[in-house]
């Protein structure tokens, strides 16, 4: 939302329809750190009610490797094929290159962003709502600061409102994996949680399941819808579409 606002005013109307574009691509990265993120999530309060604090360590670290590997799975599939994804989502010779000048920062970020938002559903289901409300919030503020710096200022277009993104969420991270670190904590990174176990996996990613496929299924509309206007409304139609697609998003949050 954020950056649709500063893309729209500092970047132009083109640049907004460029943007729509990348909405099924970010759902479905979004719908792959869900997979993780909910079910470890879920998985952790079901340990911590049953007082199996050493299962929940693991599912702890168990996150911090699947977020990394699905990140980086997710970037070296999809980053030598962007062109034609963005082609086939609706993307014209006139709004191409502006979306994948903002995917590629991205997609190159990915794994911070499986990171941020796995780690922040562990923090919501380890007891510490407040803090991982704290960290959305930093991260917003922090996205908002830095856009019109980035656009305005040091005139990096499309592009600098992708490194805000990025940034912003890295920073948040960052304070997670300190928070994490703690040996004071219940749930804290320690020798011996990185390891990947089968049953961890196994059940985080079968509980998981269900948002994934959720956001998927969202991702294929949202293309199906912009495939149709570009045949019929054309470049601006999508940009419109992915104007009020993200005001759509917020009532459903």
């Amino acid at each position: 939302m954020v950056d649709s606002i500063f893309i729209g005013q500092g970047v132009g109307p083109m640049a907004i329809t460029g943007l729509a574009l990348t909405f099924p691509l970010m759902n479905l990265a979004a719908a792959f750190g869900s997979l993780v993120g909910v079910g470890a999530a879920t998985l952790i309060s079901v340990k911590l009610g049953q007082k199996d604090y050493t299962t929940a360590q693991c599912v702890l670290g168990n996150v911090l490797v699947l977020n990394i590997i699905l990140g980086l799975a997710f970037t070296l599939v999809v980053y030598p094929l962007l062109t034609p994804i963005l082609y086939f989502f609706g993307g014209s010779e006139a709004t191409m290159s502006y979306a994948t000048d903002y995917m590629e920062i991205i997609l190159l970020g990915n794994i911070i962003t499986h990171l941020y938002f796995g780690l922040n559903a562990v923090l919501r289901a380890s007891g510490h709502p407040q803090q991982a409300m704290y960290a959305t919030i930093f991260t917003v503020v922090v996205n908002a600061l830095l856009d019109p710096l980035f656009i305005y200022v040091f005139e990096w277009g499309i592009r600098g409102a992708a490194i805000a993104t990025v940034t912003a969420q890295l920073l948040s991270m960052l304070w997670q994996i300190y928070f994490f670190s703690n040996p004071n904590r219940l749930l804290h990174f320690h020798r011996g949680v990185f390891k990947l176990k089968r049953r961890i996996v196994v059940d985080s990613l079968a509980i998981g399941l269900s948002p994934f496929l959720m956001n998927t299924a969202a991702c294929f509309i949202v293309i199906l819808i912009n495939q149709g206007l570009k045949r019929y409304g054309g470049d601006l139609a999508i940009g419109a579409y992915g104007i009020v697609n993200r005001l759509v998003f917020i009532t459903i949050m």
